[in-house]
């Protein structure tokens, strides 16, 4: 029997009315976004169930959003007696994993990543910054054109290794705007700038990163019952303080996906439970790994049709 992992989405993969169904069908389901509402003090549940879509993609409402409905969806998973060999999460979704795996509580992480998400929107003046997708490229030629634009433009860095030949860079507004401009150096097809309201993964959010440490420090972590592929290493971790200095690095390192999901499948994972909004992460293990299995939990209609 091969092994299971969890999979966690991060930012993007938000939409309006998302986990309204498991709210109104499930009690455990409820009871998490209630407490995200009373965790931070506003209706968070109005936002995530009525919009508008504008204040959704607020980043310091969209981070808690979706860390919220992936916890009312894993809740409401929990009675099906699944359970992961291993967790992961996409940038922001590593908070839904470490819920998953026990090291944070639903409430310090709800109320930590709207303070990450506070914090990372602060960190770089709106317009200064970009992020920009780029399909195509290979790694190390992108890494290089990245190097010579940095030289000459302004820094910009690989921010998202999702899958092959999906690679997000972020930097300065001008650094960016380089690679759009000489992608094909780097054997680019495409380079499409995102709707991003900060330069996320990349070295101008160390500000960000400095004061989520000290948000961390106070914050409860526990060793993780279950190891979790961290986005800055690739690598499993379980230590509580490994924990809290990798979610602070993590603001401003790449995040490295497609490594995480080979690493994953190479300890034998062959299912894949993306469990929140939408299918981002499906889309992208199936570029990474046709042959294994995924399952994206996102509706109370893809809750009742698990059968694994």
């Amino acid at each position: 029997m091969g092994k299971i992992a969890f999979v966690f989405p991060g930012q993007g993969a938000q939409a309006v009315g998302m986990g309204k169904d498991v709210y109104e069908a499930v009690d455990a389901s409820r009871a998490v976004i209630d407490s995200a509402d009373a965790a931070l003090g506003f209706s968070l549940s109005d936002i995530i169930f009525n919009g508008p879509e504008e204040k959704l993609k607020q980043t310091a409402n969209t981070q808690p959003a979706l860390l919220t409905v992936s916890i009312a969806l894993l809740e409401a998973l929990k009675d099906r007696g699944i359970t992961p060999d291993f967790v992961a999460g996409h940038s922001l979704g590593e908070y839904s994993a470490l819920v998953a795996a026990g090291s944070l509580s639903f409430e310090d992480a709800v109320r930590t990543v709207r303070a990450r998400g506070e914090f990372m929107e602060q960190a770089v003046p709106s317009g200064q910054g970009a992020m920009a997708a780029v399909l195509g490229a290979e790694r190390e030629a992108l890494a290089a054109l990245c190097a010579s634009v940095s030289a000459d433009a302004g820094s910009v860095e690989l921010a998202n290794v999702n899958c092959p030949g999906q690679i997000v860079v972020s930097g300065t507004a001008a650094g960016v705007q380089g690679v759009v401009e000489r992608g094909k150096e780097a054997g680019a097809k495409r380079v499409i700038p995102l709707e991003v309201s900060g330069p996320f993964h990349s070295s101008l959010m160390k500000p960000a990163a400095e004061k989520l440490a000290d948000v961390l420090a106070n914050v409860q972590v526990n060793d993780a019952a279950v190891p979790v592929v961290a986005n800055v290493t690739a690598k499993p971790v379980t230590n509580a303080e490994e924990i809290r200095s990798l979610l602070a690095e993590q603001v401003y390192s790449p995040v490295l996906w497609e490594d995480s999901v080979k690493y994953l499948i190479e300890q034998g994972v062959d299912t894949f439970v993306e469990i929140g909004s939408g299918t981002v992460l499906a889309g992208l293990i199936k570029k990474i790994d046709k042959s294994v299995n995924i399952i994206s939990i996102n509706s109370l209609e893809a809750l009742k049709a698990v059968a694994l």
